[in-house]
């Protein structure tokens, strides 16, 4: 394999970022991995996203705000004073790429729609991330992602056992799957402006992004106009294609689709070869009939030996399957460190730090996490100066309350 350039694939290109908590600025991260500058734009009290802890309990640092904004330079604009709309229509004069979260009606108070800039720039890529899309009655709908994604896109509403109140999700699980829609979409426009010079508006949601996560469930009802419903663990109709509790009290789940072709590896593996002909399991489909039965017996089986102990026995038989790691086994195992999962970077204020990493792996060109977060305002001046601003100008700007 080649060794990495230092350059990414998107060196070059700039990107103009007015949006706050996680799906956009997300997607923007993942641009600024390739190698796009980046620049966020802030209110001067700072997005709400840099107050939140979360789960990161007393750390000194929020971990959340560098992991979606690193490697971006950030300003701060205050969108209410006429003066800050100049501002942005200067920068997107020399920007490739717009990404805007705010609602439709927002971004109309702001003067911040894709016919206003792309008169001050013609061939701009306009990216809008919202809850529900720029059209349609919810247009101006708010929506995190756990509404919008989680909630509106009908997969809570299938997740669980049946008759039990539906799990939540876990932070940012559709923000950052919408975030790839993102750097996948801004790509593929990219590439079209490279071939007819034009730019185009590109329109993402975080509900259409859950219709496509839930896009198996999505087609059957479409296709034959009926309701999915939850299924129990306890009536799944391939037993191999299920979850199990081991007798140390982890899970583990089976993942043997064909299941015939593993029914008497399985068998050998859980030291029942008995089971590969007993008339009520020889089969799929005689499974599929009797499976509260075996479901019921492989729970018994399952029990009686740790998780370490089942690990050697399904392996040895070639067998399908993946523990329920905890956060420790995830971050520590073997494959995730040999994958690069992990980005270490010179944190200003907190030394080396850690970072979920670029998931999509390049062999000649440079793809990762770059640097940290911005402070608040931090390239202000600097980006100002660059788009041709003097030190008066920047310093009446800031009298008047616009930085």
């Amino acid at each position: 394999m080649a060794a990495a350039a230092t350059e990414g694939p998107l060196a070059g290109i700039r990107v103009l970022e007015v949006a706050n908590w996680l799906a956009a600025p997300a997607g923007c991260a993942l641009l600024a991995d390739a190698g796009a500058d980046v620049i966020k734009i802030e209110t001067p009290g700072g997005e709400p996203y840099r107050a939140y802890r979360g789960t990161a309990g007393e750390l000194p640092f929020n971990p959340f705000f560098e992991l979606d904004n690193r490697g971006k330079r950030g300003i701060t604009l205050n969108l209410d004073r006429p003066a800050a709309r100049e501002v942005i229509y200067r920068l997107v004069g020399e920007s490739d790429i717009f990404v805007s979260n705010l609602l439709p009606k927002r971004r109309e108070r702001y003067g911040l729609t894709y016919e206003d800039l792309k008169a001050y720039r013609p061939d701009l890529i306009f990216v809008s991330v919202t809850g529900y899309g720029s059209s349609g009655p919810d247009r101006d709908r708010a929506g995190y992602d756990y509404a919008a994604f989680w909630a509106r896109s009908g997969i809570m509403n299938l997740l669980g056992e049946p008759g039990s109140p539906p799990p939540p999700q876990r932070p940012g699980m559709g923000d950052h799957t919408t975030a790839l829609a993102v750097a996948g979409a801004v790509s593929m426009a990219l590439f079209h402006r490279e071939r007819t010079g034009k730019g185009q508006q590109i329109d993402v949601s975080l509900n259409n992004t859950g219709l496509w996560v839930l896009g198996i469930d999505v087609q059957t009802a479409l296709s034959t106009g009926g309701e999915n419903a939850r299924i129990s663990r306890r009536a799944v109709p391939n037993p191999i294609w299920n979850s199990y509790e081991t007798g140390d009290g982890r899970w583990i789940q089976l993942v043997m689709l064909v299941a015939d072709l593993y029914w008497p590896r399985f068998c050998r593996a859980i030291e029942r070869p008995d089971l590969e002909h007993d008339p009520r399991f020889s089969s799929m489909a005689i499974r599929t009939e009797n499976r509260e039965e075996l479901i019921a017996l492989l729970d018994e089986i399952f029990a009686r030996r740790t998780l370490h102990e089942w690990a050697a026995r399904l392996d040895a038989e070639g067998c399908i399957w993946a523990p329920a790691q905890t956060m420790a086994e995830v971050i520590d195992h073997p494959q995730t460190r040999a994958r690069g999962a992990f980005a270490e970077i010179d944190h200003p204020t907190h030394g080396r730090i850690q970072l979920v990493d670029t998931p999509v792996k390049f062999s000649d060109t440079r793809v990762n996490a770059r640097g940290p977060a911005p402070e608040l305002g931090q390239h202000t001046e600097e980006v100002l100066l660059e788009a041709g601003y003097t030190w008066d100008e920047i310093t009446a700007l800031r009298t008047d309350g616009v930085l």
